[in-house]
């Protein structure tokens, strides 16, 4: 009998970049899911996204669009509500980055340290954690890892502000560049940077690669 199929579950915060869920980083995550051999299910939290942005103008539009139906443009429609995850279901957690994480899934965007998460995204990493299966995240979503668990060790590209910030609440920040990842083997967390730095697709795609290898090497459902 060859290695166990693991279920990832892919959390998205809407759809682009600039006010969603990044969307070379959510794709190269399925992708990289996908190639491993492996299973993913992607939900999104069905709540108001927080700002619609023009993607050429970088203005803020007045229209009203959903988190849940925004992501499902990612997922090609196969997405459910965050409300209904469960982790019994899945063995590894993952979380792309973009703006949306931190204005959609929590208010780091506008609120810096002060921040919080929705609440169904902070009990779904939890109840992940205290199961001791691994989490990644990509990007700007470390964030709500080192606000959640707070005595973990993860990336945020090279950004000291955003170092200094979380490094008073006991996070350990470790710079690095967009192809590479960081580890915590205690806590089961990998991160990678993404486009929080100046980087190429193909670099980026190579730190997401390396982050899911992890991830699934560290899964104690994998044999």
């Amino acid at each position: 009998m060859g290695p166990k199929i693991l279920r990832f579950a892919v959390i998205l915060a809407g759809c682009g970049n600039k006010d969603g869920a990044e969307i070379h980083e959510s794709v190269l995550t399925l992708l990289s899911i996908d190639r491993a051999g492996h299973q993913y299910q992607c939900f999104a939290p069905d709540v108001p996204q927080a700002r619609v942005l023009n993607f050429l103008t970088n203005e803020e539009l007045k229209e009203k669009r959903n988190v849940l139906l925004e992501s499902a443009r990612i997922a090609r429609s196969k997405i459910k509500p965050l409300t209904d995850f469960s982790q019994e279901n899945f063995d590894i957690l993952v979380m792309p980055g973009g703006s949306g994480v931190a204005f959609n899934l929590c208010t780091f965007g506008l609120d810096g340290d002060r921040m919080t998460v929705l609440p169904q995204v902070e009990s779904s990493i939890r109840a992940m954690h205290k199961a001791g299966k691994p989490i990644g995240a990509l990007c700007i979503s470390p964030v709500i890892i080192a606000h959640v668990l707070k005595n973990v060790n993860v990336t945020f590209g090279k950004d000291e502000k955003i170092n200094a910030m979380f490094q008073k609440s006991g996070t350990k920040t470790t710079n690095t560049d967009a192809r590479s990842i960081v580890i915590d083997h205690e806590q089961k967390i990998v991160t990678t940077p993404c486009y929080m730095l100046d980087a190429r697709i193909s670099e980026v795609s190579e730190g997401i690669d390396k982050l899911i290898q992890e991830l699934i090497k560290m899964s104690p459902s994998f044999s």
